[in-house]
């Protein structure tokens, strides 16, 4: 077959036989329906028996893509198939790509089909086939901007439960707009196939050649750092996580502590900070690295820096052997709850995985803590450094934002952008944030904006009012990041506007006025971008924090990142004002104080809040998450479903999400399962007991059994994992036993966890060397009641152990 095919005509056969012939299947179409879905179905389903990795990428643009579509889809059954959905907001999404790769070959099919029967059998058509070794850097831009795409943060997954939402958006948009469909042709004709610019990709940033001049040494911070990791290894561990705020110097401590390991690997998701860390590696380590992303692979050095897009690929990941790698580094952690991390790090089994953040809260509804075990090496917030002197001290004015953004649409996790605009591209607004930036200034600001098209629009204004401005975009082609940077460096210009270019990874110590011309939607990147005004520098007393505050959600939340005493909730809950360190200030104006009043009187109730987050994982994982589940994937912490509802259960049966049997069950034995729920565990040794008893099954775990017979699975559960043997069997008395002993540990165990379960409640005995339940359980009801234990036991044990191996700073 020739290297490039034109196909006008039956693209469904050449799409069966490139599905059958490939590992690798990419889909990304602008809508599908569920005829097309039927036309490749069988294909698909053969390729995941065959271990073929399948993504699927479809989007919302006009509710063209079916619902029913999806769920058929979801039909197939295999471990490596991905289905998301592109969140358009309007916004045309107008794709055609099919890609195939099996080892060395492949193909790319880009043209007019979309997932449609006719599309793919009988319709006029014109598409292009091009076979990989035509152009390998075409072929391999194309999987690595697909990859970028598929898991950008406008995509949802889809799955039972998101699926129900998508249907319910599906229903209400056709119902508002009946006769759409039958003009959607003309409306694609007119509107849909207008080209887009080619967007360019920002360039690197040149470091200051002359910034090392002398041998480079840790920083305190990272010195404590350093400390704090090899403490963590001489206990054992062999993975940690560093939370250390922006300006602190992550990428160098990293180094340093790679000093020991021969070959690292370094992962993130930017090129800049690829680039920037093995220039970092190098200098440190005095050997040269190898970049492997999507236009460069070179993995013949001891360094390599990856690409988690390109490494996220199973036919690039497959390359390496699992133990090829003695260290394991993931930059920007807080990202490595999602998919394509998380394919990465179960794959890799170095002898150390180390994961670097500035903001350890969780984002995308998942939790990082439990990737590295809960153990956090070392974490410093802003806050502390500023309070050691080793970031520059703020001064934050909270001036007034007077859009109302209860009339603009909230789509999960942002704003409509269409809505939002409508009310920030205004000239009076430009007007306002203009005089409040002009009051409060110093040097060199850095904006922060919600859309491309606002950092343009009031980049715009500030130059009409004589102020030199540009807007940095990934749009933006006349100047690059680089160059931007520089002329904001050396007075050339005031002020730079941005979306999020600026996020992570880019370094502008010079800034000393931060503007946020935006909502707070995620405080994870509100942190980011407050890190970006906070290094120090020659000549910057502190940094100016202009944030304009309206009714927005996470408005009245977000300040507490400010907080000097945010350990404690009690003192955070009570102010409205943050307290913030002494060589800090914070200034609100009246109204502004006035709605962060009234938003916390509005604020929706503990109980409301707890179940919405816990329909949030419902809909991610697509199923009733378990207890476990809702504290590793959800935002809200678990504990308030003890606090707020007695527990997991009582919560699910409040809520009406237990089935009928199971609500009977939880109400007849709600005093086992309570006493289950709030067992005290200043060791884990209770639970372990409670473990072995479940592990015999949903009959015999309430049998009675003895210490002795108990003794070598309790042994074996402190001795398998060195975070347990370090936290729970490593005091004087129990060093002893390392060496199993059956008599002396039966003794421990009758002592202390045995003895220990027994109350007041009568609902467990201990006599006469017997362990047992004290109450009776109906036949029927036995897998059921074991079932909730076991979620309950699996969650204390998770969350005890989590952060456990969690130490200070000093």
């Amino acid at each position: 077959m020739a290297d490039i095919t034109l196909h006008t005509s039956k693209l469904h056969k050449q799409l069966i036989e490139d599905i059958q012939n490939s590992s690798t299947i990419y889909i990304l179409t602008s809508f599908i329906m569920k005829s097309g879905a039927e036309v490749i179905f069988d294909a698909l389903q053969d390729a995941l028996k065959n271990g073929a990795d399948i993504k699927i990428l479809t989007g919302d643009y006009l509710y063209v893509t079916q619902p029913k579509a999806l769920a058929r889809l979801l039909d197939l059954e295999g471990n490596n198939l991905e289905i998301r959905l592109w969140r358009s907001s309007g916004i045309s999404f107008h794709p055609k790509t099919y890609i195939f790769q099996h080892q060395e070959e492949g193909a790319i099919i880009v043209g007019s089909s979309n997932l449609s029967r006719s599309a793919l059998t009988s319709g006029v058509e014109w598409n292009l086939r091009m076979q990989r070794n035509a152009s390998v850097d075409t072929f391999n831009q194309a999987i690595d901007l697909f990859i970028e795409t598929f898991y950008d943060s406008q995509t949802i997954e889809i799955n039972r439960e998101s699926l129900k939402t998508f249907q319910q958006d599906y229903d209400e948009f056709h119902a508002k707009n009946a006769n759409l469909l039958s003009t959607w042709t003309k409306h694609e004709e007119i509107e849909l196939t207008l080209p887009n610019e080619e967007e360019e990709l920002p360039q690197q940033i040149v470091d200051n050649p002359a910034a090392y001049t002398t041998k480079l040494e840790p920083r305190p911070a990272q010195l404590a750092a350093l400390q704090e990791l090899d403490d963590t290894m001489e206990e054992d561990y062999n993975k940690a996580m560093v939370v250390m705020a922006t300006g602190l110097g992550k990428t160098y401590l990293a180094a340093f502590f790679a000093q020991r390991f021969k070959r690292i690997l370094f992962i993130a998701h930017r090129e800049e900070i690829l680039k920037q860390a093995k220039k970092s590696f190098e200098q440190v380590l005095g050997k040269s690295g190898g970049l492997y992303n999507g236009l460069e692979k070179d993995p013949n050095h001891d360094m390599l820096f990856a690409s988690i897009f390109t490494l996220s690929i199973q036919d690039q990941l497959y390359k390496f052997d699992p133990e090829e790698f003695d260290l394991v580094i993931v930059d920007e952690f807080h990202h490595a709850a999602a998919k394509s991390y998380q394919k990465v790090i179960d794959y890799f089994q170095p002898k150390f995985l180390l994961g670097l953040t500035a903001t350890p809260e969780r984002t995308d509804g998942q939790d990082v803590f439990a990737i590295c075990d809960g153990n956090v090496a070392y974490e410093i917030t802003f806050i502390e450094a500023i309070q050691h002197g080793w970031l520059a001290p703020f001064i934050y004015h909270g001036v007034k934002d007077d859009i109302d953004y209860k009339k603009i649409k909230w789509l999960g996790n942002q704003y409509d952008q269409h809505e939002l605009m409508r009310q920030q591209l205004q000239r009076d607004r430009a007007a306002q944030i203009y005089k409040k930036w002009n009051e409060h200034k110093q040097t060199r600001t850095l904006a922060f904006t919600s859309s491309i098209q606002q950092a343009g629009f009031l980049s715009n204004y500030f130059t009409e009012q004589g102020v030199k401005s540009i807007a940095l975009t990934s749009e933006q082609k006349d100047i690059s990041r680089g160059e931007a940077i520089r002329i904001l460096d050396t007075n050339e210009i005031d002020i730079i506007f941005t979306v999020d270019l600026f996020n992570e990874g880019v370094d502008i110590p010079s800034v000393d006025t931060l503007l946020f011309a935006r909502p707070t939607e995620s405080l994870v990147v509100f942190t980011q971008q407050i890190g970006r005004g906070l290094r120090k520098y020659a000549g910057k007393n502190n940094c100016v924090i202009i944030d304009l505050i309206g009714n927005y959600r996470n408005a009245d939340t977000k300040l507490q990142v400010f907080n000097e005493f945010q350990a404690d909730d009690a003192i955070s809950r009570k102010n409205v004002v943050p307290i913030v360190p002494d060589s800090c200030a914070i200034h609100f104006e009246t109204e502004v104080i006035n709605l962060l009043e009234e938003m916390r009187l509005k604020r929706s109730s503990r109980k409301e809040r707890v179940y919405l987050d816990y329909l949030k994982v419902k809909e991610q994982l697509g199923k009733r998450p378990s207890y476990e589940e809702v504290h590793k994937h959800g935002t809200t912490n678990s504990k308030e479903y003890k606090q707020a509802f007695g527990g997991y259960f009582a919560f699910l049966n409040e809520y009406g999400e237990l089935t009928d049997h199971e609500s009977t069950v939880y109400q007849k034995h709600y005093r086992w399962l309570n006493k289950v729920e709030n067992e005290k565990m200043k060791k884990s040794y209770k639970m372990v007991v409670l473990q072995y008893l479940l592990n015999k099954g949903p009959t015999d775990w309430l049998k009675p059994i003895t210490p002795e017979e108990v003794s070598r699975y309790f042994h074996q559960f402190f001795m398998e994992k060195s975070y347990r043997k370090n936290k729970d069997f490593s005091h004087k008395s129990a060093k002893k036993l390392w060496n199993y002993d059956e008599t002396k540990i039966a003794k421990l165990i009758a002592n202390m966890p045995m003895s220990k379960w027994v109350g007041k409640d009568d609902l467990v005995y201990f006599k006469e060397n017997q362990f047992g339940m004290n109450f009776e359980v109906d036949e029927n009801e036995q897998l059921v009641l074991h079932e909730m234990t076991s979620e309950i036991c699996k969650y204390k044990m998770q969350v005890y152990f989590e952060r456990k191996g969690v130490k200070s700073h000093g």
